[in-house]
């Protein structure tokens, strides 16, 4: 291991770390059962693997997997507040994992990790945003006739492969796993919807029955949080640019309307678009006292950090993850977890039960791009249904549910076309 080399904040954290990733290891019952196939079968055998990923209890077990799977894996963060250190410290120590991650890490270190990884020379691509990606794509051209495939976790990931598809300029095809059924309905709903609530109650300790909580976009991540925060007691308005979304969202018995309507009236704002500036400086203006914004998109684009910046006459933090912005009218603005994930930096993340699921996609796609990668073109699929199917099936199995089969005569009947009314 010494060649790889790792940068982690402090191997001493190791055993806190073992101990949380064991906890969560008891609520991932499907990796459980892919990690024992793997281990009997070895289908990573010989590969390389690049994990540029959140470096969290779930994450890690998720590498134990692949590990056992055999791949020559070496991990890196794929955002600078989302790492928990001391799972980081034990992915090293414990499993000999090579590993970049240090929660608070600065741009220039966020990068430098980001090319260790890539110094791993992988033939395949494990990415959470698509940064490694994108970096191979830009610094790191000789090596893209080395990567077989790669897989993709989230919306924002699959957003910028496709545009990179879409100028034939993707070198490599990549699965998206975030498209999964087993990962969307769940994971971004679910999963993000509990954390998100979870990240900002933890970072300001609110009461958030009784406060109008505006959410930004109503796909599934918005749909979880939205769920959630009305379950707290909240009342919520929704803002979509997509009429379809914006009619589901009326349908289901939010209020929806334009986030220039919403500015003056929420209490806490939560972005989760994939879109640039969503809060800008004209919502700002009008935000009431004490407004809260967090963002649950990936990258820290969605609320115009320097234009909040440079309204400011003030700025000071009056707890952890909450940065204070103090208005020339006197009017104080909240800004959580430097406007990145606030799941994954003010708090730990999606459950381990809800990433089962989406990591178990990311192992058994992580295969399938493999055996198939000679076939397929140079950009992006979505996982096969059988994967998502069995995916599903293992979840339920360990649920203790079970379900109803077909009968032979009803396979039949939905196979043919003659009978009628």
């Amino acid at each position: 291991m010494a060649n790889k080399g790792y940068d982690v904040k402090d191997l001493s954290l190791a055993p806190q770390g073992l101990d949380r990733i064991e906890w969560a290891a008891q609520e991932m019952p499907v990796l459980r059962i892919i990690k024992e196939r793997f281990e009997a079968s070895k289908p990573l055998k010989g590969i390389r693997m690049a994990g540029c990923l959140h470096i969290t209890t779930e994450t890690a077990n998720l590498a134990r997997v692949l590990v056992a799977g055999g791949a020559d894996l070496v991990l890196c963060a794929s955002n600078p507040l989302s790492t928990q250190d001391d799972v980081a410290a034990a992915l090293v120590q414990y499993f000999e994992i090579p590993t970049f991650a240090i929660k608070g890490e600065d741009h220039a270190t966020y990068y430098a990790h980001l090319r260790a990884a890539l110094d791993h020379h992988p033939h395949i691509t494990m990415d959470d945003g698509a940064d490694l990606v994108s970096t191979l794509h830009k610094e790191r051209t000789s090596q893209l006739g080395e990567v077989i495939a790669g897989t993709e976790e989230t919306t924002t990931g699959v957003i910028r492969l496709k545009a990179m598809a879409r100028q034939g300029t993707l070198r490599f095809p990549v699965l998206a796993v975030n498209d999964a059924m087993t990962k969307h309905l769940f994971d971004n709903r679910y999963g993000t919807g509990q954390s998100t609530m979870d990240g900002i109650i933890r970072a300001t300790n609110l009461l958030i029955a009784g406060k109008t909580v505006v959410v930004a976009g109503y796909g599934w991540c918005s749909r979880g949080i939205a769920m959630r925060a009305r379950g707290l007691g909240a009342n919520v308005i929704i803002t979509e640019v997509n009429p379809l979304k914006a009619l589901e969202a009326v349908m289901d018995g939010y209020r929806v309307m334009p986030m220039m309507e919403a500015a003056p009236v929420g209490d806490i704002f939560i972005t989760a678009t994939g879109d640039i500036n969503v809060l800008d400086q004209h919502h700002f203006e009008v935000m009431k006292d004490g407004a809260v914004m967090a963002n649950a998109g990936h990258f820290n684009v969605e609320i115009n950090i320097p234009a909040l910046e440079e309204m400011a006459v003030e700025k000071r933090q009056p707890r952890p993850f909450v940065e204070q912005y103090l208005m020339p009218d006197g009017r104080r603005l909240h800004l959580l977890a430097e406007g990145r994930l606030v799941n994954l930096a003010a708090a730990e993340g999606h459950p381990a039960s809800v990433m089962d699921m989406s990591f178990a996609n990311q192992a058994l796609g992580a295969v399938y791009m493999l055996r198939n990668a000679d076939r397929l073109e140079k950009r992006v699929y979505v996982i096969p249904e059988e994967v998502d199917q069995e995916i599903a099936r293992l979840k339920l199995e360990a649920m203790g549910i079970q379900i109803d089969t077909l009968t032979e005569e009803q396979e039949q009947y939905l196979a043919s076309w003659e009978e009628g009314t």
